[in-house]
């Protein structure tokens, strides 16, 4: 396989090209789908030949940034990486209003999910863990929250007990579902402020419900996002989508694959996808392992499980 050696400057160089964590270098890697590793002063690239030209192309682009701010930051990598690979364009950006902070897809799978919640009322996205459904989804709403597109965000879980029991837990029903809505919560606090997120809740501007909560609700102007959805089944599905009012949009998301429904029991998501596919203003998104941008060993995880599927379905 191809290699290229580029000779770095200075350890301060180093360290701005990787990022926290190596979080820069790890974007590089992941986007061009190559080897990256520091070896000496030299860091070197193992790949085939255009991709290995567009590693060296954006490596020199973010050392000359480098060079001329003495730092990187997140959007600098995001414009070179579009620049260079196309990956997704700038305009599918989601501006916050925080601070001026905006979150960016980053892969094409990514930008279809985004600008299909910016077209359509009611978008399911399939896809494995760590491709952004929530994340993006959450950002939207905030989004239109704070563009006044929308008066209020609802944010929904099925409190399905995987492998444990409710009631067993300790505290009231808000301590027992906490658990279930906390990454709803954490979405949301990694993109605003803790004491905005806190007036939000406290002022019911922000709900973040179990699903059995939703029941008899008619939700006007508001943006809904239903979380986990493979594990609802078809009547909680129904129930959920039709407690949506007028001016309002609603994204479902979810992962097949992993359901924690009694067995035989049919997950509402793969029904209602099936059921309302052709409707105007819905549309479904399919993300998959190329999407995934957590830790680089998410994706092979994932590979490596849905391999041990396919073997198990030819047996």
């Amino acid at each position: 396989m191809p290699t290229l050696s580029i000779p770095l400057s200075t350890p301060e160089e180093a360290r701005a090209l990787f990022g926290a964590q190596d979080s820069f270098l790890r974007r590089i890697r992941e986007s061009l789908g190559i080897s990256i590793v520091l070896r000496g002063d030299d860091l070197v690239m193992d790949g085939d030949e255009p991709a290995l030209e567009r590693g060296k192309e954006i490596l020199d682009d973010l050392r000359t940034v480098i060079r001329k701010h003495g730092f990187l930051r997140e959007e600098d990598v995001s414009r070179v990486l579009n620049r260079v690979t196309g990956e997704v364009s700038s305009q599918s950006a989601i501006d916050l209003l925080q601070r001026a902070k905006r979150v960016q897809p980053r892969t094409k799978g990514q930008e279809e999910y985004v600008e299909s919640i910016r077209k359509n009322d009611l978008v399911f996205c399939v896809g494995p863990a760590g491709c952004g459904k929530t994340y993006l989804a959450v950002a939207m709403a905030v989004n239109a929250l704070r563009k006044e597109l929308v008066r209020k965000i609802v944010l929904v879980r099925p409190a399905v007990e995987a492998g444990e029991r409710l009631g067993f837990l300790p505290g009231d029903m808000l301590a027992k579902v906490n658990p279930f809505l906390r990454p709803l919560l954490d979405a949301m606090q990694e993109m605003l402020d803790f004491e905005q997120v806190k007036r939000y809740v406290e002022a019911d501007i922000v709900e973040i419900l179990p699903l059995a909560f939703m029941r008899g609700r008619t939700l006007n102007n508001t943006f809904i996002i239903l979380d986990e959805a493979q594990n609802t089944t078809p009547t909680q599905m129904m129930m959920f989508l039709t407690r949506m009012g007028e001016g309002s949009k609603i994204v479902v998301t979810g992962d097949p694959t992993q359901t924690d429904l009694p067995p035989h029991t049919p997950s509402g998501l793969g029904d209602a996808i099936h059921r309302l596919t052709g409707i105007e203003n819905v549309t479904t998104v399919e993300l998959t392992g190329r999407d995934i941008v957590r830790h680089k060993l998410v994706r092979e995880i994932v590979k490596a499980y849905e391999d041990d599927g396919k073997k198990s379905k030819k047996r």
